[in-house]
Formats: C-alpha cells, structure tokens, sequence
C-alpha cells in the first residue's frame, strides 16, 4: 500500500455535485497493491496518524495529526501503483484490481476513522478534482511494503 500525505491548510475534493472539504490537516492519496492486506491497512493508518510533522513553537517537527487534531482528506488514486520503465504509456498490472482495491479503500478509512479526527474522502474510482493547499510545502511518500 502506497500513501502520498501533504500537510495541509485546506484541501477539498470533489466528484459530481459533492464536495468534500477539510481545513489544517493531512491529505492522503492511497494506492492499493495487488497482495495489500489488512495488515498493511494497520501500519500505515497507525504510521499516518502518529508521522510527527506539525511545527511546534519553534518550528521543529514536534506534532502529528491526532496531537493538532487535524483533519484528514482520503482520495484512493491507483496511478500511485504505475511503472513507466517501458514506453510512454504507465503500466497499472502491480495496481490491486478495483473490486478488491475498493473494499480495502473503505476498510482503510473505518480504520482511519476510529482516530476520532474528521475524515472526508474521495469517491472511489471517480473522476475527482482535488484542491490541495500544501502547507511548508511537506509531502511524505510511504510504502508499507518498504517499511514493514
């Protein structure tokens, strides 16, 4: 499972006539691999909540999401899971296919969820406009494959 988090002032995401907003938090868009599990739903949600990258007051690294009581905007996004090594065109075979991908999707944010924090998503497989204002800016990569 692979996450982009963006420490945000806002964000939004919107698909259709819905519009989901948040205010200073964390952006989360997560690819889901072919052989993702559970488990990988646990390291990362517990990794994502407690990465320590809110300022202090002197501006050190010092606060996570869960410590600002921030918010947090999920959007799945499968082009995370693409290998462009050959051609121009982005192969997605490593992506999980979307019936699987979508039920960890949700599993992800009931996890994510039980954080107490406000939690808006995307829609799953949709066509979606998202609206990041990255704050610092700070954009964290993670793979839970990697740090398992």
């Amino acid at each position: 499972m692979k996450a982009v988090i963006q420490r945000v002032k806002k964000a939004s995401v919107s698909y259709g006539k819905t519009l989901n907003s948040i205010g200073e938090g964390l952006v989360v868009l997560l690819g889901i691999g072919k052989g993702d599990s559970e488990s990988d739903i646990e390291w990362l949600s517990g990794k994502i909540l407690n990465l320590r990258i809110f300022p202090d007051n002197s501006g050190k690294f010092n606060y996570s999401v869960l410590d600002i009581k921030g918010d947090l905007l999920v959007v799945s996004q499968f082009t995370l899971y693409s290998d462009c090594k050959k051609g121009r065109r982005p192969d997605f075979a490593s992506a999980e296919f979307p019936d699987r991908a979508d039920i960890l999707y949700n599993k992800f944010l009931n996890v994510i969820g039980k954080s107490g924090l406000k939690i808006e998503s995307g829609r799953f497989a949709a066509d979606m406009l998202v609206e990041i204002h990255n704050d610092g800016p700070v954009t964290i990569i993670m793979d839970s494959r990697e740090l398992l």
